[in-house]
């Protein structure tokens, strides 16, 4: 049976954390220990998201599917007229879509990819919101077979807007 020695001796953990066996290993421990706390944050629950829509509008209904997919709580506020809910939440006339979507802070205007969400979420830019403009052909609630080329913008309340992702 081994015995197991208990020791006081201070030196030899100092020769240990100085030795090279141990700072080569410092960067791959220390990487993975933030991949694995990474892992854990982004498994927590994703805030909830409120989408405005209008009652008639299918494709609106299909982009809620996509997003309550990629694990995202959603509450549907069905209204008739959204341009007072555009006005209001400051979506730039020339990004408007068919539907707005509020999480957090952040604004979402039209037919976002849930991927693109979650990274606005994960890297917290000082924007006001993402918009696709129009409702383009093979974005999420848009799956028609075909596909168009479009741009996640984003914008702010100076209605400066950039591109955030392209998809063809």
């Amino acid at each position: 049976m081994a015995k197991f020695r208990y020791s006081s001796n201070l030196e030899h953990f100092k020769t240990l954390a100085e030795s090279e066996e141990m700072k080569r290993w410092t960067l791959p421990i220390a990487a993975l220990a933030t991949l694995v706390s990474l892992t854990y944050a982004m498994a927590g629950e994703l805030p909830a998201m409120t989408v405005w829509k209008s009652p008639w509008c299918g494709c609106c209904g299909a982009w809620v599917k996509h997003i309550q997919k990629a694990g995202f709580k959603v509450t549907v506020k069905e209204v008739e007229d959204l341009s007072q809910v555009k006005r209001t939440a400051g979506i730039p006339e020339a990004l408007q879509s068919c539907h707005t979507a509020q999480i957090g802070d952040y604004k979402i205007e039209g037919h976002v990819p849930a991927a693109d969400i979650k990274r606005l979420l994960a890297t917290l830019p000082d924007i006001d919101g993402l918009a696709v403009p129009g409702m383009p052909a093979g974005s999420p609630g848009m799956e028609t077979g075909e596909i168009d080329p479009y741009d996640v913008m984003t914008f702010n309340r100076d209605n400066e807007t950039t591109v955030f992702s392209h998809y063809e």
